[in-house]
């Protein structure tokens, strides 16, 4: 099961404002929080740690799950060593965020803590998880979440994010990674300006295109927002998107029927055939539907004369009365095809959505969206 979630820096924010954010967020079903300790300034960490508990009962009152970024630096601080972490039990954490390390020996014990708290490792790039398992580490603690990136143009290749999910997936790891607020004036663990994406090619996108590229590729279970605070609007979309399909945001034509909007909204999911075609994706339900349950006339789909003859990648196109026996079928073009009067187009996919089209594999499933 997907979670989706936030990132919350209380040390920076006024605690009203803080408060109220969390509350949006839960309400809308977001169940994780990231945090970072090693921005704290080391003179105010003891202090902020008192601080950190009522943030932290806060969060927990409304539902979340709290992860905090540590390191060796943090643990000498709260007394806390790879033995006995309890210090961090006490603050009512939930997951800690390993950013450096104890060794093999050290992280091994971490992962085997008695307060049931995960460890969570750095899945942007490996450091040996494999080989903690295999020696002793508790794998029923162990979860991987990847960097975020505030320098432009430093962010993970898109390819090696992909690669190093499945890697994560073999090993039945849990997977967590950042998407970025476009919002103005966000913060991070330290001055940020251009975003807290953990993939580069997706810093700047439409914060729910950014997850819906990371769950089209697949092995990836939570998406948190990195920067803080993401705008109201952010929020809802990211909320609202289908964790369980591949949505793509379409325009429609001019002067489409109420038959073809009911093709392609209300069979939704649509899913490609298993006998996957090159030239387009085949969703072929709508024409069976309408055949056993419309008569002739109430299914009619007249031509409509696009206005080119060729059409390409991205063209929606539903099968009109030239070609009645697959009429009503829903097809979306991959490879250029001629207008042969057997097809009106009915939409197009959004030059910044056409990338979903790659995702979409043989039995998948996806929605449409205005």
């Amino acid at each position: 099961m997907h979670k989706l979630g936030i990132s919350v820096y209380p040390d920076k924010s006024p605690k009203e404002e803080v408060f109220s954010y969390l509350e949006k967020a839960a309400k809308l079903g977001y169940s994780r929080i990231f945090t970072c300790f090693l921005s704290v300034p080391e003179e105010k960490r003891e202090s902020y740690m008192v601080e950190f508990k009522e943030f932290i009962n806060k969060a927990h009152e409304l539902g979340f799950e709290v992860a905090a970024d540590t390191n060796p630096e943090v643990f000498k601080l709260l007394g806390a060593t790879p033995d006995d972490i309890k210090p961090f039990a006490d603050l009512g954490l939930d997951i800690i965020r390993l950013d450096g390390n104890f060794g093999t020996t050290g992280d091994i014990k971490i992962t085997r803590n008695p307060y049931n708290i995960k460890v969570e490792f750095n899945a942007s790039f490996d450091m040996g998880t494999k080989l903690l398992i295999e020696s002793g580490g508790n794998k029923d603690q162990i979860i991987m979440c990847h960097n975020f990136y505030p320098e432009r143009y430093t962010g993970l290749d898109f390819d090696l994010f992909r690669k190093y999910n499945r890697y994560w997936k073999e090993l039945n790891l849990r997977t967590a990674a950042f998407v970025s607020s476009n919002n103005e004036n966000t913060i991070g663990p330290w001055k940020v300006f251009c975003g807290l994406p953990t993939v580069e090619i997706m810093r700047n996108m439409p914060i729910d295109l950014q997850a819906r590229y990371m769950l089209a590729a697949g092995d990836i279970d939570d998406i948190i927002i990195g920067n803080y605070p993401a705008s109201d609007e952010e929020l809802e979309s990211l909320a609202n998107i289908d964790l369980q399909s591949i949505e793509i945001k379409i325009d429609e034509v001019c002067g489409i029927s109420e038959n073809e909007k009911e093709i392609m909204y209300n069979f939704a999911p649509h899913w490609d055939r298993y006998d996957h075609s090159s030239f387009m994706l085949r969703s072929s339900m709508p024409r069976l539907w309408f055949k056993e349950n419309k008569s002739p006339q109430e299914s009619s789909i007249p031509y409509r004369k696009p206005e080119k003859n060729v059409f390409t990648r991205g063209d929606v196109l539903i099968v009109n009365d030239n070609l009645e026996h697959y009429r009503g079928e829903l097809e979306i073009v991959l490879t250029e095809i001629p207008d042969d009067g057997e097809r009106n187009l009915v939409a197009k996919v959004k030059p910044e959505e056409l990338m979903l089209l790659d995702f979409i594999k043989p039995g998948h499933q996806f929605k449409l969206i205005k």
